[in-house]
């Protein structure tokens, strides 16, 4: 079946939120990103588990916890992160074969065809490119807050 839209898009989404909001050392937390790409927490939270069973993101439990990129942005294709979300091993249910001859030895061969280059298109892109998108687009990441070193 070609990509579930709906979740590799969210899984996308969220992986690029933590690159955007994240700064060095800093973490996002669940219900941050939840509320910018405007879904319950709840909805996420199997998305975010995934993806950090990945390696993709890397996450911190308690008061200050939350979610980071696994890795540099560069490293991360946007392929990695709809797998991470797409699968029999991540709660999807094996198709079945359509009922119809013609589905079955027609349409079915050209999904495949058509989900492998799309995945394939993903592999060549990254969570960085991304970034640089957003960063022409005029979106502005946020600054860190500045060290005080008063007593």
């Amino acid at each position: 079946m070609l990509l579930r839209r709906d979740r590799a898009m969210t899984a996308v989404s969220i992986v690029l939120d933590v690159a955007f909001h994240a700064g060095r050392g800093t973490t996002v937390p669940a219900g941050d990103i939840a509320d910018r790409l405007g879904e319950a927490r709840r909805g996420i939270e199997p998305v975010l588990q995934a993806l950090s069973r990945a390696g993709v993101l890397s996450s911190t439990r308690g008061p200050k916890g939350g979610y980071r990129l696994g890795r540099a942005a560069r490293d991360i294709t946007l392929a990695e992160v709809v797998a991470a979300v797409s699968g029999v091993e991540n709660g999807a249910l094996p198709e079945e074969a359509p009922p119809s001859p013609l589905q079955n030895l027609v349409i079915l061969p050209l999904w495949t065809e058509l989900e492998g280059a799309l995945l394939e298109m993903l592999g060549g892109h990254t969570v960085a490119e991304l970034l640089r998108r957003a960063t022409i687009a005029g979106l502005r990441r946020p600054a860190p807050e500045a060290l005080n070193f008063a007593i």
